[in-house]
C-alpha cells in the first residue's frame, strides 16, 4: 500500500489558488481604506504570532487569517494610492500573474542548458527594452545594424547588485585582469559619484575590497543637484598626482533625493580623458525615456556608457524584484566573474554559442524574471506603459504647482518627472521662518501626516537642511489621491505651524 502523499493534486491546488488570488485581489480593492504606514510598535508583530511548525498540515484559510489578524497591520502598505515615499514599487494585476508562471515553472536559470528559454526570453527582452529606452545597439544580444554584439543586458534582483557588478567588471578592465587573482590589497583605486549618489555605490565599493576611502564623492550644483563637473575634473587630477588610480565614474539619471540628473556627456568627456568606465545609474527615471517628450532623459547612454541599470520594478509596474541592467563590453565583465566547477560544464556552453547568464552577476542561481517583466510588457503595451508613465509625471506637477501657490512651502529642487521636494519656508502670514524653526517644523510636519495613515512621505537633506520627498507612480494612485493628500498636508502644516 502507497503511503499518502502530502503533495496538494492538482485540484486542489486549482482551489486553493483561487482563494488566493480572491485574497489579493480583496486586498487591493479595499487598501484605500487602511493606513499608508504599518501601525504597530516594534516587536509587536513578533509577540502576537506563533510560527510553530505544526504536526499536520493546516488548511490554506489558516495562513490567511493570520495574514489578516496578524500581519497586515503591521505592513507598510505599498500599492496604496497615497504610498509617495521613496519611489514606488508596484505589483501591477499581470506582473503578479507573470511572477506566479515563473514561480509554477520554478526553472533554474544559471546556464542556458538548465532552461534554454529563460536565458534566450531574456536576451530578447533586454534587446527590445534597449530599443524602446534609447540606448543603443552596442548595448544589445543580437545587433540590427551589421556590427559583432559585444554587449548585452541581464535581469538583477535590485540596482544596487547592478553597480556592485559594473564595479568588478570596471575593476578587471582597469587592472587588466590582476585584481581577479590578487586582490585589492595594496591598490589604491578610485570611484567617483555625486554627494547625491545611491548608497549602493558605497557599499559597492565596500564589498569589492576598496574600502569607503575609495570613493570620492563630487559635489553638486545647490539648485540643480547634478554632479559639478568642474568639481569632477579637479577631483581626478588631484588624485591623479597623488598618485592614486581613478577607475570608475557613476552618473545619476534621477537621484533618489531629488531626482536630479547629471550631464552624462560632459562628465564621460572627463571620464574618457583619464580611462575611466562610465556607469549610469537610471534606477527610477530611466523607464521615463519610452515617452517620446522624455526620450532625452537617457542623452548620452548610447554614445558614452559602459554600463546602464534602471529597474522595472519600480515605475514600469513589474512586482518586485527586477532590475535590468546593460554592459556594452560583456568580455570584462565575464572576465571579473565567471567561474566554471566541473558540475556546470556542459556541450553548449562549451560551443561558445549561449550565454550563460551566471557570468553575468554575483549570484549563480536566477530566478525566470524574463518572463514576469514580458508578461507586463504584453499586457499594458506600449500605450499602456506611457499612460501610466504619463500619470505619475502629471501627479508630481500638481504637487509642484500646489507648493508654489503656498508661501509657506518652497520647492527644494526643480520638479524631476514624478518627484517634487520641498521644505516649510513661512510661517501661516508667510513671514520666513529662521532656520533651526523650518527645519524642525518640516520634520514634524512629516511625522504627523505619515503618523496619520493619511499618506506617506519621506524625506532627504542637501546642505543640512531637511526636505520632504513626494514621488508619484502608484498603479493605483490617481489624481484625487495627490489633491486629498495635499489638503491633509496643508492642515498638518497650519496645525504645526501654530503649535499645535
Amino acid at each position: 500500500m502507497s503511503e499518502p502523499s502530502p503533495h496538494w493534486s492538482a485540484e486542489e491546488f486549482r482551489q486553493h489558488a483561487h482563494r488566493v488570488v480572491d485574497w489579493i485581489a480583496d486586498y487591493w480593492e479595499g487598501v484605500d481604506e487602511r493606513p499608508v504606514l504599518a501601525q504597530v510598535e516594534p516587536g509587536e508583530v513578533a509577540a502576537a504570532l506563533d510560527v510553530t511548525i505544526p504536526d499536520e498540515p493546516e488548511p490554506v484559510e489558516a495562513v490567511l487569517a493570520d495574514l489578516d489578524t496578524h500581519l497586515l497591520p503591521g505592513l507598510t502598505h505599498w500599492q496604496h494610492p497615497r504610498f509617495f515615499a521613496y519611489f514606488p514599487a508596484n505589483s501591477s494585476p499581470p506582473a503578479v500573474l507573470g511572477d506566479l508562471l515563473s514561480s509554477g515553472l520554478g526553472v533554474q536559470g544559471m546556464v542556458w542548458a538548465t532552461s534554454p528559454a529563460a536565458t534566450e526570453l531574456e536576451q530578447l527582452v533586454l534587446d527590445e527594452l534597449a530599443r524602446a529606452l534609447g540606448l543603443g545597439e552596442a548595448f544589445c544580444h543580437r545587433r540590427t545594424d551589421g556590427q559583432p554584439a559585444t554587449g548585452g543586458g541581464v535581469i538583477s534582483d535590485t540596482a544596487s547588485t547592478a553597480t556592485f557588478t559594473a564595479v568588478l567588471a570596471a575593476l578587471h578592465r582597469a587592472s587588466g585582469g590582476t585584481v581577479r587573482t590578487a586582490g585589492t590589497a595594496g591598490t589604491d583605486y578610485v570611484l567617483y559619484g555625486s554627494t547625491q549618489a545611491h548608497s549602493s555605490l558605497q557599499k559597492a565599493a565596500m564589498m569589492a575590497g576598496l574600502g569607503e576611502d575609495a570613493l570620492h564623492l563630487v559635489a553638486v550644483d545647490p539648485w540643480t543637484q547634478a554632479m559639478d563637473v568642474a568639481a569632477l575634473r579637479r577631483a581626478v587630477e588631484a588624485d591623479r598626482a597623488a598618485g592614486r588610480t581613478p577607475f570608475f565614474l557613476q552618473a545619476a539619471l534621477g537621484t533618489t533625493g531629488t531626482g536630479a540628473v547629471d550631464d552624462v556627456p560632459a562628465l564621460a568627456a572627463v571620464a574618457r580623458e583619464h580611462g575611466l568606465w562610465v556607469h549610469v545609474d537610471a534606477a527610477w527615471a530611466g523607464v521615463a525615456a519610452l515617452l517620446p517628450e522624455h526620450a532625452d532623459v537617457n542623452t548620452g547612454v548610447a554614445e558614452h556608457a559602459d554600463s546602464y541599470v534602471t529597474n522595472p520594478h519600480k515605475w514600469l509596474l513589474t512586482t518586485f524584484d527586477c532590475s535590468t541592467s546593460w554592459v556594452r563590453d560583456r568580455a570584462a565583465l565575464i572576465g571579473a566573474l565567471s567561474v566554471l566547477p566541473e558540475y556546470l560544464r556542459n556541450p553548449a556552453s562549451e560551443s561558445g554559442a549561449v550565454v550563460d547568464y551566471r557570468d553575468w552577476h554575483p549570484q549563480l542561481g536566477r530566478r525566470f524574471r524574463a518572463l514576469k517583466l514580458w508578461t507586463v510588457l504584453r499586457c499594458y503595451g506600449r500605450s499602456g506603459l506611457q499612460a501610466h508613465l504619463r500619470s505619475g509625471i502629471a501627479g508630481a506637477a500638481r504637487v509642484a504647482e500646489l507648493v508654489e501657490a503656498d508661501p509657506r512651502f518652497a520647492l527644494a529642487a526643480p520638479p524631476s518627472l514624478g518627484l517634487a521636494t520641498f521644505r516649510l519656508v513661512a510661517d501661516t502670514g508667510g513671514r520666513p521662518l529662521p532656520d533651526d524653526h523650518a527645519e524642525q517644523a518640516t520634520r514634524e510636519l512629516m511625522t504627523v501626516l505619515n503618523t496619520s495613515g493619511v499618506a506617506y512621505l519621506s524625506h532627504g537633506q542637501t546642505d543640512g537642511r531637511t526636505y520632504l520627498r513626494w514621488a508619484v507612480g502608484g498603479w493605483r494612485t490617481r489624481l484625487a489621491d495627490v489633491e486629498h493628500t495635499w489638503q491633509v498636508l496643508s492642515d498638518v502644516a497650519a496645525s504645526v505651524l501654530d503649535g499645535g
